[in-house]
């Protein structure tokens, strides 16, 4: 199995097309380089749960996924007394977590804007490879500022919740690389303009406490600390060789990833009350390259 596993990286690095890196492939790097190797360099499929009880985990991400759809819609024109109805819950009613999900944003009231961009992907040639971020929505206000909102649901009950901290937001890959790209390749959503690093905000926004976002202002000094980091980080990931892949020291993360078993880190998936948006693995869809716009250089 693992001579197996080598000489499928060795060819997959090896090959001639390029490579894209996320933010989500990123961060699973940094929380653990086994789990970027069997996700990302070998593509290996695990069949394991990654919370439990397995039906409310996947009830949650299912909810996630129609929320975000839900807002799509709205800020595409679909007027609210249409989408309304999709929110409420068959058998839960306004207790639904989407109802009060989607009763929070309605609540929001977003400030005008000259332009909004929901569910939005950008790409650009970066380091060698391709850098790729798709944003839940990027608002360019009529003061020429770009707002970046990330909408936050939870697949852990609203009593049990936990607002994550200031702190370990701004550790996520999230936080870098998403301003970091829309700086250097979002001037086609601003008339042909580049935003300025000074003019770049990011809003994480909770469906579950919608009166506590946690906004960050972006600046000049912050871009070229994530231009270098970004670049190094890159770098150190292709110049390893198979061996490097190591597992986290960081034994706890282990309880929300599909591929413990694999790995020798337990069987029984963590419960999904005790998830922590800081410990869980940041898995993204798969991008289609052919329907996003290259920058070019």
């Amino acid at each position: 199995m693992q001579s197996t596993i080598r000489n499928q990286q060795s060819s997959i690095i090896n090959q001639k097309s390029p490579i894209s890196f996320s933010q989500g492939s990123l961060q699973d790097y940094v929380d653990c380089r086994r789990r970027f190797q069997l996700r990302y360099l070998l593509k290996v499929a695990w069949p394991a749960l990654e919370a439990e009880p397995v039906l409310e985990n996947e009830s949650a991400m299912q909810q996630g996924a129609l929320f975000h759809r839900l807002i799509q819609q709205h800020l595409l024109g679909i007027p609210v007394e249409r989408l309304t109805p999709l929110a409420v819950g068959a058998d839960d009613g306004a207790e639904h977590p989407i109802n009060r999900w989607w009763q929070n944003y309605l609540a929001l009231n977003l400030p005008p804007a000259a332009a909004r961009y929901p569910e939005v992907t950008l790409s650009m040639p970066f380091a060698g490879v391709r850098l790729v971020g798709k944003y839940d929505l990027i608002q360019v206000g009529t003061d020429g500022r770009a707002t970046i909102y990330d909408w936050k649901t939870s697949a852990v009950k609203s009593a049990a919740y936990r607002r994550p901290k200031r702190a370990g937001l701004l550790e996520r890959l999230q936080t870098r690389v998403y301003p970091y790209l829309l700086a250097q390749a979002g001037a086609h959503l601003n008339q042909g303009r580049p935003f300025a690093a000074d003019q770049v905000e990011m809003i994480y926004w909770f469906a579950e406490a919608p009166h506590e976002p946690e906004i960050i202002r972006y600046s000049a000094d912050q871009h070229a600390k994530d231009d270098a980091y970004l670049k190094s980080l890159i770098s150190e990931i292709l110049s390893l060789d198979s061996a490097a892949f190591t597992l986290t020291p960081q034994v706890e993360r282990c309880r929300f990833c599909t591929y413990r078993s694999l790995c020798d880190r337990g069987v029984g998936a963590g419960h999904i009350d005790e998830m922590d948006m800081e410990l869980e693995p940041a898995v993204e869809s798969e991008f289609d390259f052919d329907q996003i716009a290259e920058i070019a250089f």
